[in-house]
Formats: structure tokens, C-alpha cells, sequence
């Protein structure tokens, strides 16, 4: 990645996000992060000095270049960092249509609504789209259908968009985490009606430590797919 590189980041107000945001924030680069309102904006301009922030909201794909028409895009992104998730459990039979159609809205169509705006600036950077994905993209268990859908359908965008933009210099990378330290994790166990103890899984850290390394590899190797899974 170039010196001076500029990263577009969803979910930089906590966990993975945030790790990752405040790496690349340390080491001088530029960063764009997505917020869903002007509230949330102040608060992120105001935990990344330097950072510059977007409105949009990705619970309402529809309306996100609506939203960016009123403000001024980055003209250079190196990379499009999607990291932010939500997760509602619950049994196929209890599920509603509201709740996959959050879920699905958030985690696959929002992120692809994304990547189709700034595709642009992509290419001409030949830059960097990063999905963070989960070990759901891969295999679902109960109670996670309407998740592990959503984020099976972000292995699929990802696949596509890879071999789409491959001619253009576009790399694609999915990260696949196991569980992460991190409040959505909490939320889960609430759901679970688990103990919550945050020293049995990965620290958020240790995901952005991969993700810098797929954004940072020459160009002559590019990770596609990266699974991340507790060490202890």
C-alpha cells in the first residue's frame, strides 16, 4: 500500500473496527470512517484525531448515495474496509421478517451498495476491498441462520466482485474470524445465555493484525481468503 494511503472503514466505533482504524491511524495514513448520523461522526472525529468521517447509514441501503451526494467523497481510496456487523440469533421458526431483513440490509447489502460507490476510486488506485466476514460465512449452526445467511452472502460478493475487478487491479480479500472479543460477542452470549469471558477468544488487535497484512503484501501476492480462529 502507498505511503499516505487512504482507508474508507465501516464499523471503526468499536472491536475490529477500531483496532483497525487506530493502526492505521498510528503508522500517518488517512482515514474515512462511515457513521450513521452527525451524532456518531462527532464521536468518531473526536476518538481518531485526524480522521475524517461520512454520514450514512447502512441499516438503509437504499438511501447511502443519496446521503453521499450531499457531502464531498474522498477522491483517492486505497482501500474499503468493511468491518461493521450486527448479529440478532434466534431459531429459524422464531425468526421474522424484520429481523433477516436488518440483518441481511446491514451485513451483504449495505457493503455491496458501498463497493459499488466507490469502485470508481478503486480502480483507479488499484486499491483494496477488505470484508470482514465471520466463521458464519462458512458453515451456519442453529440459531444462526438469518447471521450465517447474511454473511454467506458477503463470501459471495466478495467471489464475484474478485474475479469482476481482478483486470483492474481491484484485490478482494474475505477475513473469516472466529469469535472476537468484542461487544458484539457479548450480545451473543447474552443471547446464548452464556458466561462472557473475554480471554477465551481472539483480541480484536490480532484481527487487524491481519488485515494490515493482506493490505500491506506486494503486489505480486494478494490473500483472498483468510480464516482467523482462537489460539487457546
Amino acid at each position: 500500500m502507498s505511503a499516505m494511503a487512504t482507508h474508507v472503514i465501516t464499523g471503526a466505533g468499536a472491536g475490529i473496527g477500531a483496532a483497525v482504524a487506530r493502526r492505521l491511524l498510528a503508522r500517518g495514513d488517512d482515514l474515512v470512517l462511515l457513521a450513521r448520523d452527525a451524532g456518531r461522526a462527532k464521536e468518531l472525529a473526536g476518538e481518531f484525531a485526524g480522521a475524517r468521517t461520512l454520514v450514512g447509514d447502512l441499516a438503509e441501503p437504499d438511501r447511502l448515495s443519496w446521503a453521499f451526494s450531499h457531502q464531498s467523497l474522498p477522491e483517492r481510496v486505497d482501500s474499503l474496509l468493511h468491518i461493521a456487523g450486527v448479529v440478532d440469533l434466534g431459531p429459524v421458526g422464531d425468526l421474522t421478517t424484520r429481523t433477516w431483513r436488518h440483518q441481511l440490509e446491514v451485513n451483504l447489502i449495505a457493503p455491496a451498495e458501498l463497493t459499488r460507490l466507490f469502485l470508481p476510486q478503486l480502480r483507479v488506485a488499484r486499491g483494496h476491498v477488505v470484508f470482514v466476514n465471520s466463521g458464519a460465512g462458512l458453515s451456519a449452526s442453529a440459531e444462526w441462520g438469518a447471521y450465517a445467511a447474511s454473511k454467506h452472502g458477503v463470501k459471495a460478493l466478495a467471489d464475484a466482485l474478485r474475479q469482476e475487478e481482478h483486470a483492474a487491479g481491484v484485490r478482494v480479500t474475505s477475513v473469516y474470524p472466529g469469535r472476537t472479543a468484542t461487544a458484539m460477542q457479548e450480545k451473543v452470549h447474552r443471547q446464548e445465555g452464556k458466561t462472557y469471558d473475554a480471554a477465551r477468544w481472539i483480541d480484536p488487535d490480532s484481527v487487524a493484525t491481519t488485515i494490515l497484512t493482506a493490505l500491506d503484501l506486494p503486489r505480486d501476492a494478494h490473500v483472498t481468503d483468510l480464516t482467523v480462529r482462537p489460539g487457546h
